[in-house]
This record gives structure tokens, C-alpha cells and sequence, in this order.
């Protein structure tokens, strides 16, 4: 009884196309010609986005940046710069004494803490 070839027959038309080609490449070394080309996409692929991460960053730190104390403030060129010394001496300027202590008006029915 005759035994078969294990290779498939291809006709001379199929035997030189780049598929054919690199079918039978791949499967005599598959690294070289599917892991090595994935892995440099992968490398290649984050050096050219890098410059794109970057430009988003840069437009997010336009947005939000760090402010001044003025700005927080709310201060223009015009408006009173605050010194605490000068806050401190114009409260104390004042009579903190003479204030009288009232009551909050509490809803009905509510618990109003005098016994």
C-alpha cells in the first residue's frame, strides 16, 4: 500500500506568493516572524504616542494651575491687600465686649434644652 506525503500539494501558481512564503517561514521559526515584529510594534507603537500623552498633560496643566494667594483671594490691582497683623489689630480695635447672647428660634415641637 502506497503512504501519503504529508505535504499539501500547492501548484506553481500559489508556490511563490509572499503568503506561502511566509506561511512556511512561521512555522519553521514563529518567533522571528510573529513574536519579534509584535513585540517592536508594541515598543515602537509607545514612542510615538508618548508626544501625545504629553500634549494632553500640558493642555490639563494649562486648565488647572496653581494659583496665588491674591488670586484666591479674589484681589485685583485695585483691591486691598490682606495683612493679618492688620486684620488682627483692627478686631482687636473693636468693643468685643458689649454683646448680648440670644436664642435661636427652635421649630414646634422641637427639643430647646431648657429644663
Amino acid at each position: 500500500m502506497a503512504v501519503f506525503q504529508n505535504k499539501k500539494f500547492r501548484g506553481s501558481v500559489e508556490a511563490n506568493t509572499v503568503a506561502t512564503r511566509y506561511r512556511s517561514l512561521l512555522a519553521r521559526h514563529p518567533f522571528v516572524m510573529f513574536g519579534l515584529p509584535f513585540i517592536a510594534t508594541m515598543v515602537a507603537g509607545s514612542f510615538f504616542l508618548t508626544p501625545a500623552t504629553a500634549i494632553r498633560y500640558e493642555k490639563h496643566d494649562r486648565r488647572v494651575r496653581q494659583m496665588s494667594k491674591e488670586e484666591e483671594l479674589g484681589i485685583g490691582k485695585d483691591g486691598r491687600k490682606v495683612d493679618m497683623k492688620e486684620e488682627y489689630y483692627r478686631l482687636a480695635a473693636k468693643d468685643l465686649d458689649d454683646w448680648e447672647q440670644k436664642r435661636v428660634k427652635r421649630l414646634p415641637g422641637e427639643h430647646d434644652g431648657k429644663m
